[in-house]
């Protein structure tokens, strides 16, 4: 996948399904500090990153979602200040839920 707009065709073969959300999380790069982000949509298994921080596809990073620890993230593509990541081990459904139903409280 590149920086490009997906087609339906990509779209269809992901993973799991991609839910809108707009949460500010916590991200850090290995061995630096935490630098606030936002996540602009979200998976079981991955993440739209919105953030100013230098990425680079292929590169770590923990990401921390609110209320819970740091998880490990990779970093697959960039454009611009977006960037898409997958986490190390998918999200518990659960976990996810509970993101996408703060996301909505918040952004009431």
């Amino acid at each position: 996948m590149g920086a490009e707009r997906l087609t339906d065709m990509e779209r269809k073969s992901r993973l799991a399904e991609r839910r809108d959300v707009m949460i500010d999380v916590k991200v850090r790069r290995p061995g630096e500090t935490w630098f606030t982000s936002r996540i602009a949509d979200m998976s079981v298994s991955g993440f739209r990153l919105q953030s100013f921080m230098k990425l680079t596809a292929g590169s770590e990073l923990w990401i921390m979602l609110p209320g819970f620890e740091g998880r490990r993230a990779r970093v697959l593509w960039v454009r611009a200040h977006e960037s898409g990541c997958t986490f190390e081990r998918p999200l518990h459904p659960a976990i996810f839920d509970y993101i996408i139903q703060r996301s909505r409280s918040t952004a009431r």
